[in-house]
């Protein structure tokens, strides 16, 4: 079997999220339709972020093993087949210890808000957040200060049973691009609803409705008080992998359970 790496962008408003549901419009079914069809197989995608409905992204990575994959089937021909709202940006082959999934090391999110009197720019109203207050990026930022590290973000998150919420956040911060307000969140990995929650306790330290120490202090707790904040302005942008050498021993890593590192005597 072969191993294929794709690079993937789309517009997220028509998909019901990434996985492949019945009856429903998704990425990860309208891909593996296309391409089977294009291969003369069924495919499975693996891809390293499962976005929820209406999320969209411009660096997604999915990856998909094939027996055969015909020399002539470039980005050209895929995205000649493909609807408009979504485009594959590059195709290569991968060792086979890569995985899209369990081999990143890092996924990088924005979310984009405007707090303008006058809102968005019209063009641009269907992928950015109106907030109705104005936010002080200072008590913002310093907020988000707090959050950096490796936590058990239960309260950040929608839980499934079974699953861990112990997750390293690597960066936090706000600034201003334009008009508007971009929000940029990293982490080795996300679960459920995470990345919108983060924004949803930050937006309320900015508007001074809530002190700096309010989303930290719900970290601890382990109680979800923040709104999970409306899906359309958040963007996958980035995903970040080790080394081909480094492939399998992350994979191993990613896959294990996880807890708290225990602090140092």
């Amino acid at each position: 079997m072969i191993r294929i790496r794709l690079d993937i962008a789309y517009d997220g408003r028509d998909f019901a999220g990434w996985a492949r549901q019945r009856e429903l419009r998704t990425v990860q079914g309208v891909l593996e339709q296309m391409i089977g069809n294009l291969v003369g197989a069924e495919v499975e995608i693996t891809c390293a972020g499962r976005t929820d409905a209406g999320v969209h992204a411009r660096g997604q990575v999915a990856h998909i093993d094939v027996s055969n994959w015909p020399v002539d089937l470039d980005t050209w021909r895929i995205n000649r087949a493909l609807p408009e709202d979504i485009r594959i940006q590059a195709i290569r082959g991968v060792p086979n210890e890569f995985d899209a999934r369990f081999s990143a090391l890092w996924r990088r999110y924005s979310y984009r808000v405007s707090d303008s009197p006058i809102g968005p720019a019209p063009l641009e109203r269907g992928q950015v957040l109106q907030w109705g207050k104005a936010l002080d990026l200072e008590l913002m930022n310093s907020a988000s200060g707090l959050l950096l590290g490796e936590h058990d973000f239960t309260a950040y998150c929608k839980m499934r049973e079974g699953a861990s919420a112990v997750r390293e956040l690597l960066d936090l911060h706000a600034e201003r691009v334009g008009s508007d307000i971009v929000i940029t969140v990293t982490a080795d990995a996300f679960c459920h609803s995470m990345v919108r929650s983060l924004i949803g306790a930050l937006l309320p330290v900015g508007d001074g409705r809530k002190p700096v120490t309010w989303p930290f202090e719900m970290l601890n707790s382990g109680i979800r008080g923040a709104t999970v904040m409306p899906p359309f302005p958040l963007v996958l942008e980035e995903v970040g992998y080790p080394p081909d050498s480094q492939l399998l021993d992350r994979q191993i890593q990613t896959k294990q359970r996880r807890t708290l590192s225990e602090p140092e005597a």
